[in-house]
This record gives structure tokens, sequence and C-alpha cells, in this order.
């Protein structure tokens, strides 16, 4: 699977790996070596605890190099006045009679509460390659439907 990142999405991403096997990981080593003096294992919930932890972390650590090794850096090849993968697009919500400005990334740096959406949420999908002047249909579950109309596209990235 395909990653999308800003190319500073991408650097935070490198700097996040860094820090968890240069610190998390040692951390998490730390505890398993202090917990281990507690004595019994089969009844030492400290052990428990923080083997737990340090499978997170591995997890995380593998999760985070697979999204490094499949990314692929958003760039400023969109074609103008097309909504793409980067674009900050403004839509008219003809239900709420309101302007939403709405930034398109890929999944790993959507943050929708700030008006960042994946590529691959139902609204960013519905939006890549419409035009300004587009309405838009989008199918939210059920009969559930949210209809746009594409004011801006600008290509920021």
């Amino acid at each position: 699977m395909t990653h999308f990142l800003t190319a500073e999405g991408k650097k935070q991403l490198e700097e996040k790996l860094s820090y968890y096997k240069s610190t998390r990981r040692v951390e998490a080593s730390e505890k398993i070596a202090i917990a281990r003096e507690f004595g019994d294992l089969s009844e030492n919930a400290e052990y428990d605890a923080a083997k737990e932890e340090q499978g997170q972390i591995e997890a995380e650590i593998r999760e985070m190099e697979d999204i490094l090794l499949n990314c692929q850096i958003i760039d400023k090849s969109a074609v103008e006045g097309e909504v793409s993968i980067g674009s900050t697009v403004t839509v008219y919500d003809e239900e709420f009679d309101e302007n939403l400005v709405l930034q398109i990334l890929g999944s790993t740096e959507s943050n929708p509460a700030k008006g960042i959406i994946s590529n691959n949420s139902p609204v960013g999908a519905a939006l890549i390659g419409k035009k300004v002047g587009d309405r838009v249909v989008v199918k939210m579950g059920g009969d559930n439907e949210i209809t746009y109309k594409i004011i801006e596209v600008k290509h920021n990235i």
C-alpha cells in the first residue's frame, strides 16, 4: 500500500522513528530489566506490563518503517484547478449553507479536527479529480449524503 506524505510529514515520521529506536526501545528494555529483579516472572505484573509495552513499541516501529518504505512524497505536479492529494479545497456545503476549507493529504497525516482529511476518506476520495464548479455528492453510509460545490482549489505543497 502506498502512503502519501508531504516532505515535512516524512521528515517528522523519520524523527519519530529515530526517537522510538534510540529512546523508547531503551526505556522499555530498562523497565524489563528492573521488573526481572522483582523475582518470580510468572506472578510479576510489572514484568508483564513492561513486555507488553515493548511489544507495542516494536509494532509502532515496524509500522513507521513500513510507511517510510512505501511512501510517495506529494509534489506540485497537480493540474491547476483540479483536486489532488496535497490540495486545499474550499467547498460550499449546501445543506448547512457554509464554506469549508479542507486539505487533502495521505491517511498518515490526516487530522479531521484541523480540516486535514485523507485521500481515502469518503469526502477526500469523492473530491479527488474534481474541478472548481463541480458538485460532489458524498455517500456517508446508509441513505446519508452530503453535497458540496467546489469553490476553490489551491496547490500549496
